[in-house]
């Protein structure tokens, strides 16, 4: 199995979280592991993105070409389309629609979630309140993640005990809110996916 996946957010949104996650998983699967990032003005708001490559053989760079990702991971919807280049023609976008604006101009919110949901293979849901309602707004980003767990090729077993294990020094509460945050998004993509 290989899979290339983006993950394209703003500063604070946990795009890093997403990427601990899913890597601590590859390894625990004896997969091999490359990645990237590129953070912006990210503590300002900026965006943020991480290439992020895992295989079960050797991975020759840490960048993804092109029009080769397999999945775009996004927890903001305009940060979700600035990728675009570079999701494959058979791949999947998976992004909250919760905007956050971060800019004087940000486009109207349903030109881009349009715009999103032209994109042949896509998922988009409203993390923010999923996130909520599973214990707190701030675990958007796992829910996000939890969406796109059908589609990693992952035992989702193994990425609750990644979250355990990375949010495991926070506390019961806070892991217990971010496994409810996981589930919650892999429901809501069984429950929606459409290809």
């Amino acid at each position: 199995m290989k899979k290339d996946i983006i993950l394209a957010g703003v500063g604070g949104q946990g795009i890093l979280s997403i990427a601990a996650v899913i890597g601590y998983t590859a390894l625990e699967q004896g997969m091999f592991l490359k990645q990237s990032e590129v953070h912006g003005m990210s503590q300002r708001g900026g965006d943020v993105m991480s290439n992020l490559r895992i295989s079960h053989n050797e991975i020759a760079s840490d960048l993804i070409p092109f029009g080769q990702a397999d999945i775009i991971i996004a927890v903001e919807p305009l940060e979700s389309l600035r990728y675009l280049p570079y999701l494959s023609k058979d791949g999947w976008l998976i992004s909250s629609s919760t905007p956050f604006n971060n800019i004087p101009n940000y486009p109207d919110i349903e030109e881009v979630l349009n715009a999103v949901r032209g994109i042949p293979h896509h998922l988009l849901l409203d993390a923010d309140t999923m996130a909520k309602e599973a214990g707190s707004v701030k675990a958007a980003n796992i829910v996000i993640l939890g969406a796109s767990a059908p589609f990693l090729g992952m035992d989702f077993e193994l990425l609750e005990n990644a979250i355990r294990v990375i949010f495991g020094k926070k506390g019961d509460r806070v892991v217990d809110l971010n496994l409810n945050a996981l589930k919650a998004g892999k429901e809501f993509a069984e429950l929606h996916q459409k290809n």
